[in-house]
């Protein structure tokens, strides 16, 4: 029994240790340890999202690749949901930690499982309700509605699962765990690809195998990542006692999760009226093209992603323990690497945009217009990285309207009216350049508020 108490003694305080680390590290060192995890892991990620699209395309149809883009919004409209409360409640745990108030970290660990159940399940219900009016909505034609349609079918029956499962994982990672958030990818995405090709190839399920090889992939991680949280031995585990909501942690999670959830809920308007434009200047096919212009762009920025994800707890812990000079290090250090990540991936986007389209299909007016619209779209993506960043920093140090501001501002305020313009005078090809012209704005604004704020904290504090 003696050794028994020792041994998560000695547990708890190398998690507490792990933890103490984020304020004393280099943050050079600390910034590869949490991002090289996620990274890999969302490049996992999007290495399957490639392998589903690309098994669709060429086993089902252009069709099929057509009504999967039309999905899109459904799917950021789920994140958006899911983002609110993972996002939020791993923050408000990075600064908690940084804080070392424990007690009050596990409260928000409790809160976030009750949260994403609520959510997770009224979503489903009402979306499984107008399922069609919906997807008619977002831009789906006779052609495209039945595939459209089966997929979502299955996602929205396991949405529960999808957001218990990301939110768990944002948990892991602000608790000091990012390995064990990338393995739980990585599983995922390993069990994805082998479910995919035996229910699509083998088994002959069509569009809705991709979708059931999704659902059961994150089921088993789940599984999971709930035994890891139910350690009795990890700083951050699960006990009875922290699932009744408290309105001020439930507020705390909300008040920050606001912004991702705008980002997301603002993918998915932007999408609707993307795929609303594309059907009116070029039909189903431009649906298609822009599905696969999309799915490049989304496995170029996973990186970004990974990165913001890496840099999350590392800020948020030294914004609590009011280190800024180590919170400034990390955002720049950041900055540098997302943005060279994008450049690389800009370069490969320009240089051979057939050879990617090809991956997704075998239709050459396919292919054709998905290369130009790869072209158009990325002109200038790699400044992209920059706002992200500094976006994904402010709702890291819960500067909610700075970030809420900066999210809305690429896509709502920019992009859906230069997409309504500019293809009154250009057709198609005005749809492809307000993409790259709202990037630019919107790094070009994003900039001089990050000099503003840094001027204001040095001067002021928070």
């Amino acid at each position: 029994m003696n050794c028994e108490l020792f041994c998560t003694f000695a547990q708890n305080m190398d998690n507490k240790q792990a933890t103490l680390e984020l304020g004393a590290k280099p943050v050079g060192r600390l910034l590869a340890q949490y991002a090289m995890p996620a990274i890999v892991a969302m490049t996992a990620s999007s290495l399957y999202n490639i392998i589903d699209r690309a098994m669709i395309g060429q086993m089902v149809g252009p069709e099929a690749i057509a009504g999967l883009g039309i999905t899109f919004p459904f799917m950021n409209l789920s994140g958006a949901f899911g983002a609110a409360v993972g996002v939020g409640a791993s923050t408000c745990i990075s600064v908690k930690l940084g804080q070392r108030d424990y007690k009050t970290a596990e409260y928000l660990l409790g809160n976030t499982i009750t949260l994403n159940l609520i959510i997770g399940f009224l979503f489903m219900a009402v979306s499984l309700i107008f399922l069609n009016p919906i997807l008619r909505f977002f831009g789906a034609s006779d052609t495209t509605l039945p595939y459209a349609r089966e997929f979502m079918t299955v996602i929205l029956l396991g949405n529960i699962i999808t957001h218990m499962y990301f939110g768990m994982n944002a948990v892991l990672r602000a608790a000091g765990k990012p390995r064990h958030a990338m393995y739980a990818t990585l599983f995922t995405v390993g069990c994805n690809i082998l479910l995919v090709v035996a229910f699509v190839w083998w088994f002959r399920w069509g569009i809705r195998g991709a979708a059931l090889a999704t659902i059961t992939s994150q089921s088993l991680a789940l599984c999971w990542q709930m035994w890891v949280f139910s350690d009795q031995k990890e700083l951050l585990h699960l006990k009875k006692g922290i699932y009744k909501l408290k309105a001020d942690l439930v507020r705390n999670i909300i008040a920050i999760g606001i912004s991702p959830f705008l980002m997301n809920a603002t993918a998915c308007v932007v999408v609707i009226f993307m795929n609303n434009q594309f059907v009116r200047y070029g039909g189903d096919m431009a649906v298609g093209a822009y599905s696969i212009a999309n799915s490049v762009v989304m496995v170029l920025f996973m990186f970004v992603m990974g990165m913001n994800q890496g840099m999350q707890p590392i800020v948020g812990y030294n914004y609590g323990a009011e280190k800024y000079d180590r919170m400034f290090r990390c955002l720049w250090l950041t900055i540098a690497v997302s943005t060279t990540i994008l450049l690389v991936g800009w370069c490969l986007s320009m240089l051979f945009p057939s050879q990617i389209a090809r991956v997704f299909t075998a239709d050459p007016t396919l292919i054709s217009m998905a290369a130009r619209g790869i072209r158009l779209n990325m002109i200038v993506f790699f400044v992209v990285a920059s706002q992200a960043v500094i976006t994904n920093f402010f709702q890291c140090i819960g500067k909610v309207k700075i970030s809420i501001f900066l999210s809305l501002s690429r896509q709502l305020f920019l992009l859906i009216p230069l997409a309504y313009i500019l293809p009154l005078f250009l057709g198609l090809d005005g749809v492809w350049y307000s993409m790259c012209i709202s990037d630019f704005c919107s790094f070009s604004m994003t900039l001089p508020l990050l000099f503003l704020y840094m001027k204001k904290i040095k001067n002021n504090g928070k």
